[in-house]
């Protein structure tokens, strides 16, 4: 049996995802962080993107909109502002939330405006590319 850590991933909305899992895969404050069991104690900031959860054959995806990772090493807590199943985006949405954020940073008159619109931004595309890496996977594994 493969050696696996218990990863919980939580929103304000309850928790999305709780199991056993062999590998996860995270957009960390500073780049993508894999995580393995018996990981060094590691705490950051989550950017918004997709959580990969790994587990044998099974790979599940998340959107997380942003959040907090703590890794211990045999417990990955992922403290998330928003999650989603990839599976769950929809994708009609994510499109006209992005072409909102590109049209508020065509308009804006203050930084504050700017700024806003470039999380809102930065969260659509990353539902957007959660959305293909699932597909993607799907794809590869024929059960698209």
């Amino acid at each position: 049996m493969a050696v696996s850590m218990q990863v919980d991933i939580v929103s304000a909305e309850g928790e999305i995802f709780s199991g056993k899992a062999e590998m996860l895969f995270a957009q960390a404050a500073d780049g993508e962080v894999g995580i393995l069991p018996h990981h060094t104690q590691f705490l950051s900031q989550l950017k918004p993107g997709t959580v990969r959860v790994v587990s044998g054959d099974e790979e599940d995806h998340f959107y997380i909109s942003g959040g907090i990772i703590e890794i211990q090493p045999s417990v990955v807590t992922i403290l998330a502002d928003t999650a989603i199943r990839a599976g769950d985006i929809d994708e009609a949405k994510a499109t006209a939330a992005k072409q909102r954020a590109e049209e508020a940073m065509d308009n804006a008159k203050s930084d504050t405006d700017i700024a806003k619109a470039q999380v809102e931004l930065a969260e659509a595309v990353a539902q957007i590319q959660s959305l293909t890496k699932l597909r993607d996977r799907l794809n590869k594994t024929g059960m698209a």
